[in-house]
């Protein structure tokens, strides 16, 4: 019963934070979902291409919408592409970034106020870095946010002779950002948008 409520307590909860925005007051902001955290890549992160798919599900519904759609990515060499699952359409904003913070040193802050944004939903990579970093800084901004948990990926981590997994690592950050952020699954996210 108490995980029944739960689940309920999660759809509601995602359907009203999505169905109080609007057209002109939400923003997807999509970040760092790039070739080089692909299997092959410089820096292969734990199941990016579901992640990815998880993503592309999210901009569709955002394209459909018409609704802002932002593209961020970290200058990076060889593999900076944006991944082609959620390669940007013509004329959706593209960032380029040479920090964690995807608000630092970019126009992303500006742009958001000049369409008028409130209310933020991310999906990216790494969950634990520039996920991470955007979700606290728009939080911080004043932003509400919403992360899609399953269209985040990360990777394992050391740290001294410990060893973290990525899945344990994912879910940590995870955790921490309930303190920033509604934290929904992406399947939670679409039955609440359905519309």
């Amino acid at each position: 019963m108490k995980r029944l409520f739960l689940i309920l307590l999660i759809c509601v909860t995602t359907m009203s934070v999505f169905s109080q925005n609007t057209r002109d007051n939400t923003a997807l902001i999509l970040i760092d979902i790039q070739d080089f955290y692909f299997p092959g890549g410089d820096v292969a992160l734990e199941a990016p291409e579901a992640a990815s798919v998880n993503a592309a599900e999210v901009l569709e519904l955002f394209r459909k919408k018409g609704l802002t759609v932002v593209h961020v990515r970290h200058e990076y060499d060889p593999g900076g592409d944006i991944h082609t699952n959620v390669a940007p359409n013509p004329g959706e904003k593209v960032i380029s970034k040479s920090e964690v913070n995807a608000f630092l040193n970019t126009d992303l802050l500006e742009y958001l106020n000049q369409n008028k944004i409130e209310n933020i939903v991310l999906c990216g990579m790494q969950t634990h870095m520039c996920l991470e970093a955007a979700t606290r800084a728009a939080h911080d901004f004043g932003f509400e946010c919403t992360v899609i948990a399953d269209a985040c990926a990360t990777r394992d981590l050391a740290f001294g002779d410990q060893n973290v997994k990525a899945k344990d690592v994912h879910a940590s950050t995870l955790k921490t950002l309930n303190s920033y952020a509604e934290v929904v699954t992406t399947e939670g996210f679409m039955a609440g948008n359905k519309k």
